[in-house]
């Protein structure tokens, strides 16, 4: 396809002539939107948000309020008014797996009991099952390279499966909710399953998921040729879930499921328009920008100790010297978060034990130096307006490596995470049947007069 591309290129000039065209006649001056006061990508100089909707079901919180002024806080992210902090403490020290549980919570607003709960799992389970000859007919043609391309496209083929497709009732959206929640972690391995039959060479196997096990568990189950893996994988694969499943509704993917669904569009079309968004290295790509930073971060610094020379790289990163040359330190930073992201802290114990547990101690110790160092040196190089602290992105490539995840599947991953988000809003924005979601755009050019073609330049 690359050749395919670069010969394209080559034989249409016109192209780059073109594509210069729509640059020049493109371009907006920065300095416009301070001029009309105009939120670019609906935030604030700040990072304040703008006000878009109202949601029950999750709340990120980055400050609070000292003397009657704003001041920035330590983050927190509550579903539906529980702390993730307190649900993910209370199911891992009752030993129980927690996808399933707070997807129950996200979807109906309260916490299961323990009959709501086996009921729960017994119905996702059933779910767990693709058409006749899908896997085939479908996964199996003209795979793709990217996985959520091919999510996508199986998420929208589901629509011809499906007699009722188009209704937008609750309880039928409620049931293609359940139904995608259950296939997304099967449509992301055989995806990739054929992905790297047909162009690596390797050996091909589907395995079928196990009606007993949680999400994590089959999800490794169908993914490994040995089907094996250990309970700590299994555990933290669980909680990763559980911290990526939503984020409050001004999130990309999850607006963009709220735009999609107030159009009263059918169900597979909203989940493959939100998979369009995470897809994006901006968005849900971040950890793989991470994994890929780190690799040429072991390569250039000699010494994975040594604050100065690792500072050196990263500033490097800063003024586009290094790595991607894009200026940035993947996984520092967030849109909301200032002093701390919750998650990211969750997440960090159990990421130290499984390096203990696969013996990469070193490679933790460099993360987490870098998560000391990397704040430091944007602060000293940069104006900003708020702190900048490590997100959630920065350990959960990590994490996916030693697990033996393929990079090809880390935003895919994310996707399985997020459709419960995802159902969970769009059953809200239905609920409320509101108005189409449509913002307002100012325009800047200027008005013309018709030429007529004869005397066009």
């Amino acid at each position: 396809m690359a050749a395919d591309v670069k010969k394209l290129y080559e034989n249409t000039p016109k192209i780059l002539e073109l594509s210069e065209l729509n640059a020049k006649n493109s371009y907006i001056d920065p300095k416009l939107y301070l001029k009309y006061d105009v939120k670019r990508g609906l935030r604030d100089i700040s990072g304040k948000g703008v006000l878009a909707g109202l949601t029950r079901i999750s709340d990120v919180r980055a400050n609070k309020t000292v003397n009657g002024e704003t001041v920035p806080a330590e983050g927190e992210l509550f579903y539906r008014g529980y702390n993730v902090k307190d649900l993910v403490k209370g199911f891992t020290s009752e030993n129980r797996f927690g996808f399933e549980e707070i997807t129950y919570l996200l979807l109906f607003g309260i916490l299961p009991n323990e009959k709501d709960l086996e009921e729960f799992n017994t119905m996702l389970a059933g779910y767990r099952s693709l058409p006749t000859s899908f896997v085939r007919d479908i996964i199996m043609k003209a795979p793709s390279r990217d996985m959520m391309n091919t999510l996508s496209r199986s998420i929208l083929t589901l629509y011809s499966y499906d007699d009722k497709a188009d209704d937008t009732s609750m309880p039928n959206v409620l049931r293609q909710c359940l139904q995608l929640i259950s296939l997304f972690p099967m449509l992301s391995v055989y995806g990739y399953q054929a992905y790297r039959h047909y162009h690596d060479n390797k050996s091909l196997y589907i395995h079928a998921p196990k009606p007993e096990l949680s999400t994590a568990e089959n999800l490794l189950r169908i993914l490994r040729s040995n089907k094996k893996y250990t309970e700590l994988e299994a555990r933290i694969l669980d909680v990763a879930l559980v911290l990526h499943m939503d984020h409050g509704g001004g999130n990309n993917s999850t607006f963009t499921t709220h735009v999609v669904s107030s159009t009263g569009t059918d169900t597979y079309s909203v989940m493959a328009a939100a998979i369009g968004s995470l897809k994006g290295p901006k968005h849900g790509g971040a950890n793989i920008k991470v994994v890929d930073m780190f690799e040429d971060l072991k390569h250039r610094v000699r010494d994975w100790t040594d604050e100065e020379e690792v500072s050196r790289y990263l500033l490097g990163l800063l003024r586009k010297e290094e790595f991607d040359r894009q200026g940035l330190i993947y996984g520092m930073g967030h849109a909301v978060y200032s002093l701390s992201d919750p998650r990211e802290k969750i997440f960090r114990s159990y990421v130290e034990k499984l390096a203990v547990e696969k013996g990469l101690e070193k490679e933790f110790d460099l993360y987490a130096l870098v998560e000391k160092l990397g704040p430091e040196v944007i602060a000293k190089e940069r104006k900003i307006y708020k702190g900048v602290c490590c997100n959630v992105d920065f350990y959960s490539g990590f994490v996916y490596q030693m697990l033996g995840l393929p990079k090809e599947l880390f935003t895919p991953i994310f996707a399985v995470a997020r459709i419960s988000g995802w159902s969970a809003h769009r059953l809200e924005e239905l609920a409320q049947n509101g108005k189409i979601i449509r913002p307002a755009y100012r325009p800047v050019g200027d008005d013309l007069d018709y030429v007529p073609i004869a005397e066009r330049q």
